[in-house]
């Protein structure tokens, strides 16, 4: 230990690091980088899944003690068919290039959780409004595709629709001008005030 000196040691790790083909041959260069990307794209994608999980979407009290426990009383978490929506079933989409947009959106909320800006009850309250007309512009803007990956028009069934759903789901599937998000906010969690809200009564 007496004889090592780390700035001749940093010097040769450097000199390795800036002309690594001059200490390496090509083909372990190259085998090395493919091993090396594909431990990066693994642990990528295993970290990506592990945070696609509504265990980790309730490990923070803000979702589970607000809207989760919400979520539990509504057809969404406990139906007849025993088929159930999780929280990143509505909130994340499901193709690779959008999951990746949402979780970068996502990274703002990092901060809500660091700076305690719902960090209490009262406190969500007071920004439930702001916190679902987000969701529901997100929703609006990418045609409701969470909603699109379960329920698709091609197989409903209207017949089996109540008179008032029929006639909504059958104009909306003509014109195209409404997505469901227009009509199902609050399906899955309960509605802030909605005074001054177009359209709601």
């Amino acid at each position: 230990m007496g004889n090592w000196r780390p700035v001749v040691w940093f010097k040769s790790q450097w000199a390795t690091l800036s002309k690594p083909s001059k200490h390496y041959s090509l083909g372990f260069l190259t085998a090395g980088g493919f091993v090396a990307g594909i431990m990066f794209w693994g642990g990528f994608n295993t970290a990506l899944e592990a945070t696609n999980t509504e265990k980790f979407c309730t490990s923070c009290h803000e979702m589970r003690d607000n809207v989760f426990q919400e979520l539990k009383s509504t057809i969404h978490y406990s139906n007849r068919s025993g088929v159930r929506a999780t929280c990143p079933d509505c909130h994340v989409p499901h193709q690779w290039t959008d999951k990746i947009a949402r979780k970068m959106q996502a990274s703002k909320e990092v901060w809500g959780k660091i700076f305690g800006t719902i960090n209490t009850r009262e406190k969500f309250l007071e920004k439930r409004r702001e916190l679902a007309e987000h969701e529901w512009l997100r929703l609006k803007t990418n045609d409701s595709l969470e909603c699109r990956n379960c329920h698709n028009f091609q197989f409903m069934d209207f017949t089996r629709q109540s008179p008032r759903a029929q006639g909504m789901h059958s104009t909306a599937l003509a014109s195209g001008e409404k997505t469901c998000i227009d009509c199902h906010k609050g399906i899955a969690h309960q509605l802030p005030d909605m005074s001054g809200v177009e359209g709601w009564q």
